[in-house]
């Protein structure tokens, strides 16, 4: 069967803006179905078999319904490298990748690293990869991404720890020491749902995501806690912020006595990592 790209980017163009579809039909195109760049800028038409057509069907009856792209290849980049991706799992960001290449700057080869809240593991499985002695453990509270996290574990060929656990409920042993915490928790307030894209509120998990209006800081403040009892002297705390709460984020780790606090921006000018030493 012959299919067009003009079809492709026309079918997308009903629940998407022009440049959107036409971006989506490029990945669909090229990336999914094998087209050559050259021959999908030429606009030539595809030849599909019928099980390659009713894939395509798929793909596009879920990009309409704002399924991430994402999800529906299975894959996400990051830091150059592709992980596994699905509904359950928070779609790794870039700004996330800054804080990573941050981290990469500053933490020692050997570190001991605890990554709170793993999603798909792409922190911790980047500090592994990059920092190969360093000894590197996650957790998360969620099954689901749990299970991501140690397929991209095993695929990129890391060794990090992965960990059921629930950073809010958790009690420390008295063993337990890290050189480094990190953390990219979630942090997008319930009134900010209002200004945020229907492939994010109605397809990534909420609970990756939302923090109550009136306790912004939680997960943070929780997280210092424990690194207070956690974190060996002079141990680290990396943050990945709302870009609303450097400052109030700095100030709650100075009133729990973190000193050398830092808040450093992404690269759109907006306050987006809080770095704070025990």
């Amino acid at each position: 069967m012959t299919v067009s790209v003009s079809h492709i980017r026309h079918a997308l163009q009903e629940s998407y803006s022009a440049q959107e579809a036409a971006n989506l039909s490029r990945i669909v195109c090229c990336e999914m179905l094998g087209q050559t760049a050259v021959d999908y800028y030429l606009g030539k038409d595809m030849i599909l078999s019928p099980k390659e057509m009713q894939d395509l069907d798929t793909i596009l009856a879920r990009l309409r319904n704002f399924e991430p792209i994402q999800y529906v290849q299975g894959t996400a980049r990051f830091l150059e490298r592709s992980y596994h991706v699905a509904p359950g799992v928070l779609i790794p960001r870039p700004e996330t990748e800054e804080l990573v290449e941050v981290m990469l700057k500053e933490v020692p080869s050997g570190a001991r690293i605890l990554d709170i809240g793993t999603g798909s593991g792409c922190i911790a499985i980047s500090l592994s990869k990059m920092l190969p002695d360093a000894k590197v453990t996650a957790w998360d509270i969620s099954d689901t991404a749990l299970r991501i996290a140690r397929r991209n574990n095993e695929a990129l060929q890391t060794s990090v720890c992965f960990v059921q656990r629930d950073v809010l409920a958790y009690v420390p042993g008295s063993g337990e020491r890290y050189d480094v915490i990190v953390s990219n928790p979630p942090y997008v307030t319930e009134s900010e749902k209002q200004e945020m894209e229907r492939n994010v509120l109605d397809w990534e998990p909420f609970s990756a995501l939302f923090v109550p209006d009136n306790d912004p800081l939680l997960f943070y403040r929780r997280i210092a806690e424990l690194g207070k009892v956690m974190l060996a002297s002079g141990g680290r705390l990396y943050f990945e912020i709302n870009r609303a709460f450097g400052e109030a984020t700095a100030t709650m780790l100075r009133a729990q006595g973190y000193t050398n606090l830092r808040v450093l921006k992404d690269i759109s000018g907006n306050d987006r990592i809080v770095i704070a030493e025990r």
